[in-house]
């Protein structure tokens, strides 16, 4: 289990001179562990309809990788991507959502959610901290109070990093799929957990 800062020293190192990744690459093997751990628990058939939340960082960029990857495995993603990054990847990470006519909703509610057969969480990652953001706050409420099963990328939105899900102010998924190494805060996780991190070498 890693601390918030050695989460950060680890992206560091993969991306520096020595690691030889980009950040394109990384977020493409994330969002695909993602889509392939997603694949292996919620099959197609029974939860073809998959919203996925993105937040503005990396964490969000996963989800639209992820959403891409899903749509070619045949599941029917929807995104809600209310803070866009202005970022050249993330745009193009969009255009590619947007060729495979990947829809994106522009508000949510809890009609739309209990649409969806499976909610993706890729609204915040490792590096949240603090107070949530307009319009998360909204966001990680609506979460709390549905019945879908939710999965949550590295780590579950607005937990701490090291403490967890403090005073219950978020939602617990029924699935995370952790990149790199699992989190302090997701010890006490007892859901399905899977680890996209096969590209971090020893």
């Amino acid at each position: 289990y890693l601390s918030q800062r050695v989460a950060q020293i680890i992206d560091e190192e993969l991306m520096s001179q020595a690691g030889g990744f980009s950040i394109d690459q990384l977020m493409e093997l994330a969002g695909l562990s993602v889509a392939q751990a997603i694949s292996k628990v919620y099959s197609k058939e029974s939860y073809s309809r998959i919203l996925i939340c993105c937040g503005p960082g990396n964490n969000g960029g996963d989800g639209l990788v992820a959403a891409r990857h899903l749509s070619h495995f045949g599941y029917r993603p929807n995104i809600f991507y209310p803070k866009q990054s202005k970022k050249d990847l993330y745009q193009r990470l969009v255009v590619q959502c947007n060729n495979l006519k990947i829809p994106f909703v522009n508000e949510l509610n809890k009609q739309i959610l209990n649409n969806a057969d499976l909610v993706l969480d890729a609204i915040f990652g490792f590096g949240f901290s603090g107070e949530i953001r307009s319009p998360f706050g909204v966001v990680i409420q609506l979460l709390k109070e549905i019945s879908v099963p939710i999965a949550s990328v590295d780590i579950p939105s607005a937990w701490d990093v090291e403490k967890g899900n403090i005073d219950d102010r978020s939602f617990t998924p029924a699935m995370l799929i952790s990149l790199t190494a699992p989190k302090l805060g997701t010890r006490q996780f007892r859901g399905i957990h899977y680890l996209g991190g096969r590209f971090v070498t020893p």
